[in-house]
């Protein structure tokens, strides 16, 4: 038994030592492309979305809203897919609480504040007019009951109440209110305060409206979890909260977002809905009625849906090809995607999409999980609309005749095992 365990490593190390020739003479490092011009792209969870550079935005008046500015963005990318006077300087009203609720996500999200955080009521808080859930001094509504007041009733009350919880007072809640909307680009926007009551110099812009709620949307979609909601009650059933924004309860695939009304700045609306992994936002500002906001709203959202889709390109982590591996102590590793890609275009446009994958037939090890082995891009009429990295799914070491012959022993003496 002895000299047939001897006899094994010697064929076993005379085994080894021909593998480690017999791959140095045959190295290889060709590219390998492939033009799938016929199969099916990958179509599945959506994020990082691309776009094309041959939409043209809208710019006339052609859907005859009745309103003094108006947007249409699609969520994740930000292209403006439709506009009227997208920067004129109006007064926000209630949606001015976009920003708000925008630096409690923020806050919760980082850990500083928790939704079962008990938030006081102070004399100025309870002192708030317009839309508000009578706050009194004595009590304490956590954070999630004040969400829920902010989000589906639009209270005032609620809103002073968490600025002041937040910052220490309205006055430097305020101060990051203007901090973040100057991070954002939001560069028609000045606040002076956090509920949109009318103030002078208190203003922004269609167009800087969607900025804040695709922020709030992308980065914090708990927020769905309130702006959704038609009906709730606070208080152990004791006071019923039924949602400003209507669409919420008759317009297919609506997310949100926050209504806004005053004498002086008329009927305001940021409204976003989500069909088949599109994702839109509408900001209406200076509709003469309520109603007239909800209706412009949907023609926006419907002219959207109607004449775009997403399309999903590639999904993180897809494996896409196995490539043999050189010299290594596994002969082949996966070829995986590194990142999600998406791209917004005109229905019926994803027929002329075409993919071009750019992966050598073999490489040389040692080699890096993660690391850049190729890439795929991907056309539409001849224009590049977006390219994806190629990674190796896992490391692969170097071969040598150490550990080469280390793994042949193992197996053998496995099978000895048996």
């Amino acid at each position: 038994m002895f000299n047939h365990k001897i006899y094994i490593k010697l064929l076993a190390l005379i085994f080894a030592f021909v593998l480690i020739f017999s791959s140095a003479c045959f190295a290889g490092d060709s590219i390998y492309v492939w033009s799938t011009e016929t199969k099916p792209i990958n179509d599945t969870v959506e994020t990082n979305a691309n776009t094309t550079e041959t939409q043209e935005t809208a710019t006339t008046n052609n859907l005859n809203l009745d309103c003094g500015s108006a947007i249409l963005i699609e969520q994740h990318s930000g292209q403006v897919l439709y506009e009227q006077n997208m920067h004129e300087k109006l007064r926000p009203a209630s949606v001015t609480k976009i920003m708000s609720i925008l630096l409690i996500m923020e806050a919760i999200d980082s850990g500083r504040l928790s939704y079962t955080d008990k938030v006081p009521c102070t004399e100025n808080a309870a002192s708030m007019g317009g839309s508000q859930i009578w706050l009194d001094v004595r009590e304490e509504l956590t954070v999630d009951e004040m969400l829920k007041a902010i989000c589906i009733v639009s209270a005032n009350d609620c809103t002073v109440a968490m600025a002041e919880y937040l910052a220490g007072s309205q006055e430097s809640f305020v101060e990051q209110m203007n901090a973040k909307a100057k991070e954002l680009g939001m560069s028609d926007t000045t606040f002076k305060n956090c509920h949109g009551i009318d103030e002078d110099g208190h203003v922004t812009s269609a167009y800087d409206i969607a900025l804040m709620s695709r922020e709030l949307l992308n980065n914090h979609p708990d927020i769905t979890k309130y702006t959704t909601v038609y009906m709730d009650s606070l208080r152990d059933g004791k006071s019923s909260l039924v949602n400003t924004n209507k669409l919420i309860r008759n317009y297919k695939g609506a997310t949100g977002l926050k209504t806004g009304s005053t004498s002086v700045a008329l009927y305001n609306l940021s409204s976003s809905a989500t069909r088949d992994d599109l994702s839109l936002i509408a900001v209406i500002m200076k509709a003469p009625t309520s109603a007239i906001r909800f209706s412009n709203a949907q023609k926006l959202l419907d002219y959207g849906f109607n004449n775009f889709q997403y399309k999903k390109l590639a999904s993180k982590g897809d494996t896409l090809k196995s490539v043999s591996v050189n010299k290594g102590i596994e002969t082949t590793v996966n070829g995986i995607l590194e990142n999600d890609s998406g791209v917004l275009i005109q229905k019926g446009q994803d027929k002329n999409i075409q993919q071009v994958m750019e992966l050598p037939e073999s490489l040389q090890a040692p080699i890096t999980q993660g690391q850049t082995i190729g890439s795929i891009t991907y056309t539409l009429d001849g224009k590049e609309i977006g390219k994806v990295n190629i990674v190796a799914e896992k490391t692969i070491e170097k071969n040598s005749a150490f550990n080469m012959l280390e793994s042949i022993y193992s197996k053998w003496f496995s099978l000895l095992r048996t």
